[in-house]
């Protein structure tokens, strides 16, 4: 994942977010490296590697999970983090059990939380503009 990133981001230059799902989360380390905020969707939170990084950062970053999740566990998620969303029922996929509308209105609360997380860290910094 590194050997792919750093040029992007070296292209990039400035204060990039990062945003991975599952195993784009082995990412962290880099995001931990560069200061650079994050929006982690189902982390994978039972890779040891993946927590130590987490629990380096020193940018913000959201964490998304949910409950059904086996690589997910919030009380965890809520210790490297202020922000955190989880879902009640939720698995790795983000769907919950129940009628497909339902698994659709996770997704909203995820956009939701994205916004909500964005604005609260005021990315991208808008002063600087």
């Amino acid at each position: 994942m590194r050997g792919e990133l750093t040029p992007l981001l070296d292209e990039l230059g400035g204060n990039p977010l990062l945003i991975g799902k599952s195993l784009g989360t082995n990412a962290a380390l880099l995001a931990a490296e560069r200061s650079l905020p994050a929006v982690w969707l189902t982390p994978v939170l039972t890779a040891p590697w993946v927590v130590a990084a987490l629990g380096r950062a020193t940018a913000p970053c959201l964490l998304v999970g949910g409950t059904a999740d086996t690589l997910w566990d919030g009380g965890l998620a809520r210790r490297l983090s202020p922000h955190v969303l989880e879902v009640d029922g939720a698995n790795h996929g983000m769907f919950t059990p129940g009628p497909l509308t339902d698994s659709i209105a996770v997704l909203g609360r995820v956009i939701v939380a994205m916004e909500e997380f964005l604005d609260a860290i005021d990315w991208p910094d808008r002063s600087a503009s």
